[in-house]
């Protein structure tokens, strides 16, 4: 099993063309529905008592919900408005609620995955719950600029206890006050990440690692709406793969990074998580082979 660690959100989107409001988001509700296409995935977040059923319901269907807690309160949500380019987002207003003082308890059904995904979440919890399972194989992290921002020195060591990371090219530059994604995968990767995966959006990805690049595109879109949980699905999807393979060699990484493109690109198609619970296997790999032909990769 994979467990994806991170957040479940209600989410304000603002795009050109439509406003969605109270839309369940969240950093692992992308990354763990993604991941779900390629393994069996447990999710490990929490959510307040104002969060739906329905929503609830969505969720059991793709993962494992023993490490989803309900505490007194408000889930955590956010609000975010794109540009007319779909590019550029600013971020409104960001409110932790119950996820601020969250204190994650890894269930026994969860301590014996090998692989672990902790998307951008506090990066103090993020260690604490890393240090929780009893033997991961693989372990790999986001972050955003918020915790860049706040916990900065929390960060870098989230990042010195996980074998990659994965992150966009706006906070790999705010990290490491470089501009050059080169320069930037340097100083991240000497961190302590033995891997390192820059995301740029509708262009595709790097994956650096044992000072070799591997570039792969994005996979091109003429109608994108809603570019929100891309990233968080691009990374799930990766990871996900991987675990179903059972290997973390540059070579599986590489494939699976293929995926985690083909997945980003359903995602900005439609709004919010909707084109994620449409989404079918079989189109999957219709897409991957359209992917492959593209790029010959």
């Amino acid at each position: 099993m994979l467990v994806v660690f991170g957040s479940v959100a209600f989410d304000t989107i603002r795009t050109p063309t439509k406003l969605l409001q109270c839309e369940m988001g969240g950093a692992a509700t992308y990354a763990g529905i993604s991941a779900s296409f390629f393994t069996k995935t447990g999710l490990l977040a929490v959510i307040g008592k104002d969060f739906p059923k329905r929503y609830s319901n969505v969720l059991s269907k793709h993962m494992n919900l023993r490490g989803l807690s309900i505490k007194d309160g408000k889930t955590f949500r956010y609000d975010g408005k794109y540009d007319k380019t779909l590019e550029n987002r600013t971020t409104l207003k960001t409110e932790l609620n119950v996820l601020g003082d969250f204190q994650a308890t890894v269930p026994d059904e969860y301590r014996k995955s090998k692989f672990v995904y902790l998307a951008n979440n506090d990066p103090k919890q993020n260690l604490k719950v890393l240090g929780e399972f009893d033997k991961v194989k693989f372990s790999m992290c986001d972050t955003i600029d918020f915790w860049i921002h706040t916990k900065r020195a929390a960060v870098k060591k989230m990042i010195a206890a996980v074998d990659a990371v994965v992150i966009n090219d706006e906070e790999a530059r705010l990290l490491t006050k470089e501009y050059n994604l080169v320069r930037c995968a340097k100083k991240i990767s000497q961190m302590g990440a033995k891997y390192v995966i820059i995301k740029k959006a509708e262009h595709g990805s790097l994956f650096f690692y044992e000072g070799t690049v591997f570039a792969s595109p994005g996979f091109p879109i003429s109608d994108p709406v809603d570019p929100t949980g891309a990233g968080d699905t691009f990374a799930g999807a990766i990871i996900g793969h991987m675990a179903n393979a059972g290997s973390f060699s540059p070579a599986a990484i590489k494939k699976a990074i293929t995926y985690g493109n083909v997945m980003g690109s359903i995602t900005v198609q439609g709004y919010g998580t909707s084109p994620l619970l449409r989404l079918k296997k079989a189109a999957i790999e219709k897409r991957a082979k359209e992917y492959r032909k593209i790029t010959g990769i």
